[in-house]
């Protein structure tokens, strides 16, 4: 039911999910939704247990009739900045950026300015591709804020269908560097295991065959350390957070990313050390393969020359 600040849905509880937090049971509801985001609603009284309000701990039981209103969106007008873009390849068709550390790809809850949309939307003006909305104009893959390196950014719709098609069929050429945790004993090796949404950490993803999208990492060691390895990650797939969670999952989470590792960060690094080296594609109106490579960060390169 419609109503003036919002759309009301209403639930009702069943024997299986009888004794659940509140806020858990609404995440069980409402997938793509976070959790934080849920328990806002809660906390806005815009949830309701049999016609009263409740807090977020509040233990379903079966039968209890659940009512939530879903705020209306508020329309974000997203602005050009003049933020300076380190480009690394640029036509009429397409553009590739250097994205640097801490940056977000396209605006979010929390992130409607300083992000890569804002700063392509001064450089290109009217030149990006629509396809994807006018909340990400010209954005046709992305990369963790705090992974850095190569990104494609789409100048009109043509090339925007092609690429996308590309990275569809898993043919554009994407290869990382990162430093792992522990010692990595095989010179190369690949990792298989589809990758979801974490059964009950919204904000992780998790390897996850039931549910999650089949997801294959090629690597091989550069460098190794005392208690780190220099590596090189090849992508057969691209889902998100596919490194790190395919890392993770061997026993040698990302140095410095403390979502899928131990949480201790030694070296005070701004999230994991992954860098988006190179990326190739076929150009959307020439034919051509065109591949474009990005310079490690100084960051990255330090921690390389000794401090390991």
């Amino acid at each position: 039911m419609k109503q003036n600040d919002g759309i009301s849905q209403e639930f009702e509880v069943t024997m299986e999910q009888e004794g659940e937090r509140l806020d858990k049971y609404l995440a069980l509801i409402y997938e793509n939704q976070s959790r934080s985001f849920l328990q806002k609603l809660i906390k806005e009284n815009l949830v309701f247990v049999n016609g009263k309000v409740q807090k977020a701990n509040y233990r379903v039981s079966a039968e209890d009739t659940i009512n939530v209103t879903i705020p209306k969106a508020q329309e974000i007008e997203i602005l050009p900045e003049d933020i300076p873009l380190d480009i690394l390849y640029e036509d009429d068709d397409v553009l590739v950026v250097n994205k640097p550390k801490g940056m977000v790809v396209h605006p979010s809850a929390g992130h409607y300015t300083g992000t890569l949309v804002n700063a392509i939307m001064y450089h290109c003006r009217e030149s990006l591709s629509g396809i994807n909305g006018a909340i990400r104009p010209g954005i046709v893959h992305r990369i963790d804020m705090d992974t850095t390196g190569a990104l494609i950014v789409c100048k009109n719709d043509n090339a925007h269908v092609k690429i996308a098609e590309q990275i569809k069929e898993h043919s554009v050429t994407r290869r990382y560097r990162g430093i792992v945790n522990g010692v990595v004993k095989e010179d190369t090796g690949r990792i298989e295991g589809a990758i979801g949404r974490h059964p009950i950490e919204r904000k992780k993803m998790a390897i996850n065959e039931k549910n999650g999208k089949p997801a294959v990492t090629h690597y091989r060691v550069l460098e190794r350390f005392s208690n780190h390895t220099y590596m090189e990650f090849e992508l057969e797939t691209g889902r998100t957070h596919q490194i790190r969670v395919h890392m993770a999952s061997i026993g040698h989470p990302l140095m410095g990313d403390t979502l899928y590792g131990s949480g201790k960060n030694p070296y005070h690094l701004q999230g994991q050390t992954l860098h988006a080296i190179v990326i190739g594609f076929v150009h959307p109106t020439t034919g051509e393969y065109v591949e474009v490579e990005a310079s490690l960060p100084d960051y990255f390169q330090k921690l390389l020359r000794g401090n390991l």
